[in-house]
């Protein structure tokens, strides 16, 4: 058995699910759910990104970014920008839908890990692609996850039942093509501010967001500050600035949505009002 599977046998533990002992493809661990409930001072597990990749498939190259969707003459959309594929292997693992997104564990199967390259440090965290078999099967994923190295530039690590779609389980690893879509989403925006929050230090978090966010911004005495994006995917206020004052949310295309204030309640999933236009 390889030393991959053993550690995904580990992990998951978990009756019925697909035969992992069998598997012998997969190429990297999916991270555990890392820093959804610690406090302010832990620090992130996250992979750093190489300085710089190409896109495979792709025409043109494409430059890893920081956390940060402020850096200076970056691509607000990073690697996964609209319309251009990414060639890549679809592995698959026992997934609740939770992991280094610091997302909730949900009903919903269909979700996946990214490489870190193409995760680039939390940017892809909500990100929906279709995934394209070689054979024509195709399916739309959320991710949710990073897989780390010995995760290859543009394989994705599906969920057992999104990779079941496309696949026979005992393939283990498959050749595909993955795109970012726009999907209709049934419901608004919610933000979260992180546990340990209060009016001195925050984190904030944007939830079922149709697009990718590019940027948030809080509102600090009539002026709009941009905050930092943390791997595990919360915007940090280390300084207290803006906590529980209007939000502003920036998608990849450039979309900019104004979210009312909202009290600093941790760990509380509110409900707004707006959500991303479609593309």
């Amino acid at each position: 058995m390889a030393a991959g599977a053993a550690l995904l046998i580990a992990v998951a533990g978990t009756a019925g699910a697909v035969a992992l002992s069998d598997r012998t493809a997969i190429a990297g661990q999916p991270v555990a759910v890392v820093e959804a409930k610690a406090p302010p001072s832990a620090t992130s597990t996250s992979t750093t990104p190489p300085a710089s990749t190409t896109t495979s498939t792709a025409s043109k190259t494409t430059t890893s970014s920081t956390t940060s969707s402020a850096v200076a003459g970056a691509s607000p959309a990073g690697r996964i920008e609209p319309g251009v594929p990414h060639a890549g292997v679809a592995t698959f693992y026992d997934s609740d839908g939770g992991g280094a997104c610091s997302y909730d564990p949900g009903p919903d199967p269909l979700t996946a890990a990214m490489n870190s390259t193409d995760f680039e440090g939390s940017q892809a965290c909500g990100a929906y692609v279709l995934v394209q078999a070689a054979g024509g099967a195709s399916l739309t994923v959320r991710i949710t996850n990073l897989c780390p190295a010995p995760c290859r530039v543009g394989q994705l690590d599906l969920s057992a039942a999104a990779f079941a779609r496309l696949a026979p389980p005992v393939e283990g690893e498959i050749p595909i093509t993955w795109t970012l879509v726009s999907p209709a989403l049934p419901k608004n925006i919610s933000i979260r501010y992180k546990t340990g929050s209060t009016q001195w230090w925050c984190g904030i978090q944007v939830i079922d967001h149709r697009n990718p966010v590019a940027r948030m911004e809080v509102q600090v005495g009539g002026q709009w500050q941009p905050l930092h994006r943390a791997d595990y995917n919360y915007f940090l206020s280390e300084s207290g600035a803006g906590c529980g004052k209007p939000i502003a949310l920036t998608d990849i295309y450039g979309q900019r949505l104004v979210v009312a204030a909202l009290p600093v309640k941790p760990d509380v999933l509110q409900a707004t009002n707006v959500q991303f236009a479609g593309h």
